[in-house]
C-alpha cells in the first residue's frame, strides 16, 4: 500500500488535514491561528513547534525556557520561521525565563502550550497548563515515576469539556506504522504469540560543559535517571507504545535485565535493557535497547508472529506482512539502518509522524472532537517503568506490585538559584 491510498482510506480528520468550515462549533474562523506558546526552547522543542508551524494553523507567539541562552535560542529561531511564513516576530512580553516560565507562559494569552522541558516537569508543566484552561501538547512521558503517573491522572480529570491534550507519541501517525498495525488488528497474522521490541541509538551528546553541577545536570538531564526516567521511560517508550496500540492492553508482568555497562560520564541511566513482557492471553514481548557509543547501525523497531504470519514494523527499512497475507508499504525503502536524529526528525518511515501527529491535534481544537490522551500517555509511561523496576530489582514485578511498590524520584536541587 503506498501513503496516498492510506491517507485515502483514513478520512480528511484522521489524516489531519487542514480543511475547515466557515466557522467551526469550536469558535475558530476558517483557518485562523492558533496561538501557541513553547515550553522548552531545546532542539526537540524547536523541531516539533516548526513543524506545528509549517503544516498547521498553529503560530508560535511565546516562548519559555529556564534558561536565558536557550530563550535566545529560541528566539532567533523563531524569527526566521515566522518571517518565513509572513508571520509577525514575537513580542519580547511574550519571552520567558527562569523557574517561574511555565506559570508565566500559562497566564498569558496563548491558547495552546506545547511541553518540551526534561521529563521530570512534564506533569507539574501540563497540571499548570491544563489549569490554566490551554490545549496542551506534552512530550512524553507523563511521568517518571508511578506518583508522577498517579497526579497525572488526577490532572486527566480536570481537562475542560473543550480543552485537547495530546501525548508525543507521534510513531503512531507515521503513516507505514498505522497502516501495519491496522492489518494486524483486523486479522492478518492470525493470533499473535509474540513480539520481538529493539531500539539501538547512541549516547546523547554532552551539553553545559564547564557549567556548575545542578545546571550541568539540567542541561544533560537525559543522562539524569530523575530528570529523563532513564533510557527505558524516555527514550524506548516510544516502542513499548507501539506494542500497547497493537495488543489493546498494558503487560501484566515483567522480568529483566541491564545496566551501565560502557557509559563513564556523569550520571545513572542505565546504557542497556533486555526486557520480558508478559501481556494477557500469554502474549510475551522481549524488549532490547542500547543507549552508549557514536558509530552508525541506529535502528528501532518490533517484529511481530501470529499463526498465519509475521510483520516487520521499523523506523527504517520495509515495513510489511509475510504470511498467509502477503502486504508491504510500497513507499518504505530496503535498507533498515537509518539515521538517528536525537531532535526527532527523522525520515524514512516516519517522515511524517510528527506532522500528521500535529494536524490531528490542531483539528481537535479547531474542529472536535477534543483529546484527553493522558490516561493511555500514563498506561505507556507505566509499561515502560515496569520494565525498569524489574530490571533494578532483579526480580519478577507485576503491574500491581509497580503500583504499590514502584520507584519515586526527587529532583534534588532547589530551582530557585535559576530564577
Amino acid at each position: 500500500m503506498k501513503r496516498r491510498e492510506f491517507l485515502g482510506t483514513a478520512g480528511a480528520a484522521a489524516a489531519g488535514l487542514m480543511v475547515m468550515n466557515a466557522r467551526t462549533a469550536f469558535g475558530y474562523a476558517a483557518n485562523s491561528a492558533v496561538r501557541m506558546g513553547l515550553l522548552g526552547c531545546g532542539g526537540r522543542g524547536r523541531h516539533v513547534a516548526t513543524s506545528f508551524s509549517e503544516n498547521t494553523v498553529a503560530q508560535v507567539v511565546a516562548l519559555a525556557d529556564i534558561f536565558p541562552d536557550q530563550l535566545a535560542l529560541g528566539k532567533a529561531h523563531f524569527e526566521q520561521v515566522n518571517s518565513k511564513l509572513g508571520r509577525a516576530a514575537i513580542e519580547e512580553k511574550m519571552l520567558f525565563h527562569g523557574t517561574s516560565a511555565f506559570e508565566q507562559l500559562a497566564a498569558s494569552n496563548v491558547e495552546m502550550i506545547q511541553i518540551s522541558t526534561p521529563s521530570f516537569f512534564h506533569v507539574q508543566h501540563m497540571g499548570a497548563a491544563v489549569a490554566a484552561g490551554k490545549h496542551v501538547y506534552c512530550e512524553k512521558p507523563t511521568g517518571v515515576d508511578v506518583r508522577q503517573a498517579r497526579e497525572a491522572l488526577e490532572i486527566a480529570k480536570k481537562v475542560g469539556a473543550r480543552q485537547s491534550v495530546d501525548v508525543g507519541f507521534q510513531c503512531r501517525n507515521a503513516p507505514p506504522i498505522a497502516a501495519a498495525v491496522d492489518k494486524i488488528k483486523a486479522g492478518a497474522l492470525g493470533e499473535v504469540a509474540t513480539v520481538s521490541g529493539y531500539y539501538y541509538a547512541p549516547a546523547a551528546k554532552e551539553k553545559g560543559a564547564g557549567t556548575v553541577k545542578d545546571e550541568y545536570r539540567l542541561r544533560n538531564w537525559i543522562w539524569d535517571r530523575a530528570l529523563s526516567g532513564d533510557i527505558l521511560v524516555e527514550q524506548n517508550i516510544h516502542i513499548l507504545d507501539l506494542c500497547n496500540m497493537l495488543l489493546g492492553s498494558h503487560p501484566e508482568k515483567a522480568v529483566a535485565t541491564g545496566g551501565r555497562r560502557l557509559l563513564h560520564h556523569a550520571g545513572d541511566n542505565w546504557d542497556n535493557y533486555h526486557v520480558e513482557y508478559t501481556y494477557p492471553n500469554e502474549v510475551r514481548v522481549s524488549f532490547t535497547s542500547k543507549q552508549f557509543g557514536d558509530y552508525s547501525l541506529f535502528d528501532a523497531g518490533f517484529r511481530v508472529f501470529g499463526s498465519k504470519g509475521a510483520a516487520a514494523i521499523a523506523y527504517s527499512g520495509a515495513v510489511k506482512i509475510e504470511g498467509a497475507e502477503n502486504w508491504q508499504w510500497d513507499d518504505s525503502t530496503a535498507s533498515s539502518s537509518g539515521q538517528f536524529a536525537a531532535n526527532g526528525a527523522f525520515s524514512d518511515n516516519l517522515k511524517f509522524a510528527d506532522r500528521d501527529k500535529e494536524r490531528s491535534f490542531i483539528a481537535s481544537i479547531v474542529e472536535g472532537p477534543v483529546h484527553n490522551q493522558i490516561a493511555a500517555g500514563v498506561e505507556t509511561a507505566l509499561t515502560a517503568m515496569l520494565g525498569r523496576m524489574a530490571g533494578y530489582t532483579g526480580r519478577e514485578i507485576s503491574w500491581s506490585q509497580l503500583l504499590q511498590q514502584g520507584e519515586t524520584y526527587e529532583l534534588g536541587m532547589d530551582l530557585k538559584q535559576f530564577a
